[in-house]
């Protein structure tokens, strides 16, 4: 259901063939989860402001909107209500963003974290995996009982990515470590997030990842006396003692530039995958209980990215079995990346069907 739509300034919105008229834009934005998740919605509504505040455009939104059915009534509304520009932000939206968008020619559609595009429909989503090559770093120095806890929400290519990621950085620097892995089938339940990290606790993990978009993971690391890390905002304020630092994701510069390009008739289909060295990733500052040797371990992973000397899927890479997927030398290619199904060599459990 649509559970709030709130608008900003209003403007009638009208169309031309090379772009859209005048300053008069309407832009709206779909999100799986509560604004207030202080995690993934969260963080896409402040690339809402930032564009609003930048161009002054009319923008409006649907927050906890189900990835399934309701999203394509959802979508269909905000084209039928004119806007001109309409961002669709989580996986489960990309049929529906693509059904819609068939329907609505002359509308912009730009979908998140997806691979199927159109005409008039984008792709676009950030290289997460980059920065959990930092916090597995951190998890891999800091570890006291080489057990990293990861709460995973759906079995898709970009949880699974990042789960790798974390592991094999915190393998290379410490070979004793194991990530263990509790699926939870939802990007935002609080209860569902904190009962996870506990779990993972009793397990023996004392450093706690997510990918799941509310701070109560945090909340339980801080209680439980072990440490944590952000997911998409910086989450300190929730857990002082227990965050050591966060991914997060920086949505605003790429909504101007698309919402600009739509306006002055220059906005083609792309698919966009940025990370670190584009500011789409970023990280936040560390914790206070981060060694300054950890933290320049950290320092140089993030600059090695940056600059192209090292990639977080470069060989060797073995899979759970202990084959090796990954040559050294090698690197899998971001086709590859895009549809990661299996687990590297580090990771307990199995993959959901």
């Amino acid at each position: 259901m649509i559970k709030k739509i709130l608008t900003t300034v209003a403007i009638a919105a009208c169309l031309t063939t090379a772009g859209i008229a005048n300053a008069e834009t309407k832009v709206g934005f779909v999100y799986v989860g509560p604004i207030g998740d202080h995690g993934w919605s969260y963080q896409h509504n402040q690339g809402r402001l930032a564009l609003e505040k930048e161009l002054g455009v009319k923008t409006s939104y649907v927050e906890s909107v189900p990835e399934g059915a309701d999203a394509e009534r959802v979508i269909r509304q905000l084209a039928a209500d004119g806007n001109d520009v309409i961002f669709t932000t989580s996986f489960g939206y990309m049929n529906p963003s693509l059904k819609v968008s068939k329907k609505f020619p002359k509308l912009k559609f730009e979908h998140a974290t997806g691979y199927k595009r159109s005409k008039n429909l984008a792709t676009y989503t950030a290289r997460y995996y980059e920065g959990r090559a930092i916090l597995g770093t951190i998890a891999g120095k800091m570890t006291k009982t080489n057990t990293i806890g990861y709460i995973a929400s759906f079995p898709i290519p970009e949880v699974i990515r990042g789960i790798n990621s974390v592991a094999l950085a915190a393998r290379k620097v410490n070979p004793d470590v194991k990530v263990k892995v509790v699926w939870v089938n939802t990007w935002f339940d609080p209860g569902k997030e904190g009962d996870a990290a506990k779990a993972l606790i009793d397990q023996g993990a004392d450093m706690i990842m997510q990918h799941t978009d509310s701070p109560a993971p945090l909340q339980v690391a801080e209680k439980r006396g072990v440490f944590g890390f952000g997911q998409a905002s910086n989450m300190k304020a929730f857990a002082p003692k227990a965050q050591l630092t966060a991914i997060v994701n920086n949505w605003g510069d790429y909504y101007i530039k698309r919402v600009k390009a739509a306006k002055d008739g220059s906005w083609e289909s792309t698919d966009t995958w940025d990370g670190l060295k584009e500011g789409m990733v970023t990280m936040a500052p560390y914790g206070d209980a981060v060694p300054q040797d950890v933290r320049d371990a950290a320092d140089a992973v993030k600059a090695s990215i940056i600059d192209g000397s090292f990639h977080p899927f470069q060989g060797p890479i073995k899979d759970q079995a202990g084959e090796v997927k990954v040559k050294e030398g090698e690197t899998i290619a971001d086709g590859d990346l895009a549809k990661m199904g299996w687990y590297v060599e580090g990771v307990d459990g199995t993959i959901p069907k």
